[in-house]
């Protein structure tokens, strides 16, 4: 009994870190979607976005992608090194993050609607972050992002202890 207890308290927590962790390693597909105005949204309104997109530095993007021809290359490439630090964020479908983002890359770049989502594409999690998340680890410009990971670990961990907990009274 008490070595079935101690594999699902185990499981449990291991399915929780591997969750959170792996989560940041890609931005969805639904998240480099065009934005626009999709009718009622009453009952689904979104939360506002704890990311502040409206003071960045978007020349990372505007630099490397140029049009009238928008190689996909660097274009994909500039987004990443822009979004992927915010990937945890942008693929939260309750929040509007995506679609502030977006809202100032093409204030800033005018770029067509649907450039990215047309062009950035990965596979069928969507684009994938793993060499610009660590990347942005080994530099100081982006604490927020490091901070966020951190809490979500943090979340994780406390998460784990409290499903322990609650397996071990109803066991």
């Amino acid at each position: 009994m008490n070595l079935t207890r101690r594999f699902f308290l185990r499981a449990a927590l291991f399915v929780l870190l591997a969750g959170s962790s792996a989560a940041a390693l890609f931005i969805s597909g639904d998240a480099i979607q065009a934005h626009g105005s999709a009718g009622r949204n009453l009952l689904q309104a979104k939360q506002h976005c704890l990311v502040n997109f409206q003071f960045m530095n978007y020349t990372i993007i505007t630099s490397k992608c140029k049009g009238p021809q928008y190689a996909a290359n660097p274009c994909c490439s500039a987004f990443k090194e822009f979004a992927c630090p915010y990937a945890d964020q942008l693929n939260d479908q309750t929040n509007d993050c995506s679609f502030v983002m977006f809202s100032y890359i093409n204030q800033y770049g005018k770029y067509p609607t649907g450039l990215f989502s047309s062009e950035c594409k990965d596979g069928k999690q969507g684009l994938n972050c793993t060499a610009y998340i660590s990347k942005q680890d080994n530099s100081t410009s982006s604490s927020s992002a490091r901070m966020h990971r951190n809490f979500i670990l943090l979340v994780s961990v406390v998460s784990g202890f409290v499903m322990a907990n609650l397996l071990h009274c109803i066991l």
